[in-house]
């Protein structure tokens, strides 16, 4: 029987065999293979476990190896295998025939406790042509949940049932495929459970966010404080957010179980995450990074939402840093020689103030700010990553409300999303070439791009984030052919937040008259 087991680093990380050999001496373990002071720390843990398991521990002097040699070991991952090993290598009695991979913390009494990144280190096994793996029972269903078709997974909740399951191949059973659920569109919750059903909330934001979570497209909602920017994020936003797919859903639990935030009763996710970092986020933070390149907010809401609420009092370097993964849709990590690239599909979702003040714009409030505070404020964004976010909703004093009903955007949002996983990608997502492609549009809607572009003078980035905009619009009707009027709509949540309040300020007074 061959032990592995493995070193969490990244998204990635590596498998490690374990080997234990027995030879006369004066009794010791004696660990080799670059590891830290937490797995030297495992020969005592490792001692007392198998004595208190019932097992007795070899009297003679034990290697431990751990390879690849070059590479650096580090916390108690490795304790179950270790342990499994030198008790194997100590029995008369034969193990299983079979390369193993072996996870799980071990207590002094001999129980195993769960470990990180479980999900990651059953793939790179099986990738590795391991099948069959060990873990403990808290890491069982997460186990289950993440594993590939023809793994064949055994819980363990102490030292002495992972010996007797090594020992007779018994307990392990083949993961059952994750069936895609029910092949269509899904939401998590009935309407009425919602707290944001029913409440009044600025018509035109509404509307914006619908368009945003129907095409996976980015968002900058602008206005004052106190107008339902933040609310209407934060529990919209989920509210109308379709579940996830299989694939997406094992994708968002291998980050999520490298950070160990997996919910051991329900670890496959079915939402889409939705984080919301504070104002005070650290680069390292939003990126990820630290000695094994933890994941950061950007990845940890990769196939969700991450939500920037006040988002010019982020730090300019965070914000500067979400251009590359809104562009890519990954990030790569790079520590001591060493890197690694973590997913990163997010829709990033940004609230604002006007200004620092927030009353720049306002007729019923003085604004403080000077000109060059404002600049200053704003410039915090950057025009790389503002020509990133696809739409800029502005909320202006005069704007209308209506009583958002869940049921109904959701309807919406379903038929733009069984057209866009019919076509296999999301409208965002889509390289210039698949929107050159799916982009159909009838005379009068090719016209109105054509001189929108010309008049305008936008750049072929902001071109082609109209035209996808506009064809989440269609497909929220049910069409895949672009209208004028879908057009027309896309390109007002293009424009400046100060043009957009000039135009509301405007409709607002003729309908005064």
């Amino acid at each position: 029987m061959n032990i592995f087991t493995f070193a969490p680093f990244g998204y990635e990380g590596a498998l490690v065999n374990v080997e234990a050999d027995l030879r006369k001496g004066i009794p010791a373990v004696d660990i080799v293979g670059l590891s830290d002071g937490a797995v030297k720390e495992t020969r005592e843990r490792i001692r007392a476990a198998i004595r208190n398991s019932g097992f007795e521990f070899p009297e003679k002097r034990v290697l431990v190896s751990l390879s690849p040699a070059d590479l650096k070991k580090e916390g108690g991952t490795m304790d179950l295998a270790v342990a499994a090993a030198i008790a194997a290598s100590g029995e008369k009695e034969k193990f299983m025939d079979a390369d193993v991979l072996v996870l799980g913390e071990i207590e002094l009494s001999g129980r195993t406790r769960a470990v990180r990144a479980a999900s990651s280190a059953l793939h790179a096994a099986q990738k590795a042509g391991i099948r069959h793996a060990l873990v403990p029972n808290a890491n069982l269903s997460e186990a289950k949940s993440a594993c590939a078709n023809g793994m064949k997974i055994a819980g363990a909740d102490s030292l002495a049932k992972a010996v007797r399951a090594l020992k007779s191949g018994e307990g392990f059973k083949e993961a059952e495929p994750i069936d895609e659920r029910s092949g269509g569109i899904a939401f998590s919750g009935s309407p009425g459970e919602n707290g944001i059903d029913g409440t009044e909330l600025p018509k035109k934001l509404v509307r914006a966010i619908e368009i945003v979570v129907a095409g996976k497209h980015s968002l900058l909602a602008v206005g004052k404080p106190g107008f339902g920017k933040s609310l209407a994020i934060r529990e919209l936003v989920p509210a109308i957010a379709p579940d996830l797919t299989a694939e997406e859903a094992q994708s968002t639990l291998r980050i999520h179980s490298i950070a160990g935030l997996v919910n051991p009763k329900n670890p496959l996710p079915i939402t889409p995450p939705f984080r919301m970092p504070h104002q005070t986020a650290m680069l390292e933070g939003m990126c990820g990074g630290g000695q094994n390149c933890r994941p950061g907010e950007v990845s940890l809401a990769h196939n969700g939402f991450l939500f920037l609420d006040e988002a010019m009092e982020f730090r300019s370097a965070a914000l500067q840093m979400l251009r590359i993964p809104l562009e890519s849709g990954a990030i790569t990590l790079s520590r001591a020689g060493r890197s690694t690239v973590y997913p990163a599909k997010f829709q990033l979702l940004l609230a604002a103030n006007p200004c620092p003040c927030g009353n720049f714009g306002s007729k019923s409030r003085l604004c403080l700010c000077s000109e060059k505070s404002i600049q200053q404020y704003w410039r915090k964004l950057g025009l790389s990553v503002a020509d990133r976010i696809a739409v800029t909703c502005a909320i202006g004093e005069n704007g209308e409300t209506e009583r958002v009903s869940v049921a109904e955007i959701r309807e919406r949002v379903k038929s733009a999303f069984e057209i866009q996983r019919k076509r296999g990608a999301y409208n965002q997502n889509l390289s210039p070439q698949e929107l050159l492609h799916h982009f159909k549009a009838d005379k009068d809607a090719e016209e109105t791009i054509a001189s929108y572009a010309e008049e305008k003078s936008v750049s072929a980035r902001r071109a082609a984030s109209v035209k996808k905009v506009a064809l989440t619009i269609a497909n929220m009707e049910g069409r895949e052919t672009v209208t004028r009027e879908d057009i027309l709509e896309a390109a007002s949540y293009s424009k400046s937040f100060q043009a957009q309040c000039l135009e509301e300020e405007q409709e607002w007074t003729e309908k005064k008259r």
